[in-house]
């Protein structure tokens, strides 16, 4: 498990963009969005194709394994 700090996510739109960001890099992930935190919990064979997805949607990201 990967939680993933997301800058710049502040409304709905913003975590449903991420959200399909994760989603589009890796079919098979998990995925729990916290907008309140700004943060995301993915469940993930391979985080750094999915921060780069998320950056790639407009959103400077950093994640760490939890």
């Amino acid at each position: 498990m990967y939680e993933f700090e997301i800058q710049n996510m502040t409304c709905g739109h913003c975590a449903s963009t991420v959200e399909r960001a994760i989603k589009t890099a890796d079919p098979e992930a998990s995925a729990s969005i916290d907008l309140a935190a700004r943060t995301a919990k993915v469940e993930t064979k391979d985080p750094a194709a999915i921060n780069t997805a998320i950056e790639k949607a407009g959103y400077p990201s950093s994640f760490r394994q939890i």
